[in-house]
């Protein structure tokens, strides 16, 4: 999964499909970001924010796809809040794993070690499997779809989700080199879906990011330039000769975001993955939003994604319709 896929490994999907959205939250708890990694002193405040965000996915017809962790999984207020619209069908559940607050406890708490993939194979499933066990349990559905938390795969990742039943994961963020902070680095790899195995039992769908400016066929290697002549890179994105656009309203305008729609749609995307913190839906937990209008900000951002997006003839989907039409 850390190795760029073949073409061959290209997902197709059903005709009908045609063009699809989905979205996917990274339910998670709080906690300072620019501070080390522990085990405790996180918070779950915003969960009471929750219904509100889904009150209004359901009103643009979106139906999201909660990928949660273990402080959100074993908190009753969110089984109740998630679980009832899961058994609704107006919401989904998959799994997020964040290795620090995710038992067994058996490793050092460190940067590196904020990557599951990067744990010993043993322990990585040990806590894979603990999460997809309470999250079954809580939610009342098993997960089908799988995202580490800091986009974090590692060499064994691919094998412990087939094994463990799961057919998609989504934790590639194409056009992104985690490497410097002891991450895995998908600069390369592809922006539509993709089989992650030779078997084609592990769907890959990648957290949509595309380039746009003048220079945008030449946006991967200028992105590895990135590392080594950030100033002239930021450059590039002022003078809008090249701009990295992920699909998320964090740090990110709907300006933007509708740029990078064009290019992905332009670019024949069959599916377009959105994303998004749930600490980021109330102030204070997230850099994005920091006050009360920073959170109004987000949710005018949906509103006029999602307005475009109906306009450009691109329908909401869930993981089950995407499981589907790639069978």
């Amino acid at each position: 999964m850390l190795v760029p896929p073949g073409k061959d490994a290209a997902a197709r999907f059903a005709p009908d499909f045609g063009q699809r959205a989905l979205l996917t939250v990274d339910t998670e708890e709080e906690f300072d970001w620019n501070k080390p990694f522990r085990r405790d002193g996180y918070g779950l405040e915003h969960v009471g924010e929750i219904p509100r965000f889904q009150e209004f996915c359901e009103g643009l017809g979106a139906t999201p796809v909660y990928l949660v962790d273990w402080p959100i999984a074993t908190d009753p207020r969110a089984a109740d809040i998630i679980g009832d619209a899961v058994k609704r069908g107006k919401a989904e559940v998959g799994v997020q794993l964040h290795p620090w607050v995710n038992p067994p406890f058996d490793e050092e708490v460190n940067a590196p070690n904020s990557y599951a993939g990067s744990l010993p194979k043993e322990l990585e499933a040990a806590k894979f499997l603990k999460l997809r066990d309470q999250i079954e349990s809580a939610f009342g559905t098993a997960p089908q779809i799988y995202r580490a938390g800091r986009y974090g795969l590692g060499p064994n990742s691919a094998e412990l989700l087939k094994e463990a039943g799961l057919a998609v994961d989504t934790s590639v963020r194409s056009l992104f080199d985690y490497s410097a902070q002891h991450g895995p680095n998908y600069a390369n790899h592809p922006l539509a879906p993709y089989w992650a195995d030779a078997e084609r039992e592990l769907l890959e769908l990648p957290v949509t990011t595309a380039y746009w400016g003048v220079l945008r066929q030449l946006g991967i290697p200028l992105q590895r330039l990135q590392r080594f002549a950030p100033t002239l890179y930021a450059a590039f994105s002022k003078l809008h000769l090249l701009e990295r656009i992920a699909l998320t309203p964090e740090g990110v305008t709907a300006e933007e975001a509708i740029r990078g729609i064009d290019i992905a749609l332009d670019d024949q995307l069959p599916l377009l993955v959105l994303s998004l913190h749930s600490p980021s839906l109330a102030p204070g937990f997230t850099p994005y939003s920091e006050t009360e209008a920073d959170v109004e900000t987000l949710y005018d951002w949906f509103r006029s994604v999602y307005a475009y997006l109906e306009q450009r003839g691109v329908r909401p989907t869930t993981v089950t319709e995407v499981i589907g039409a790639a069978q």
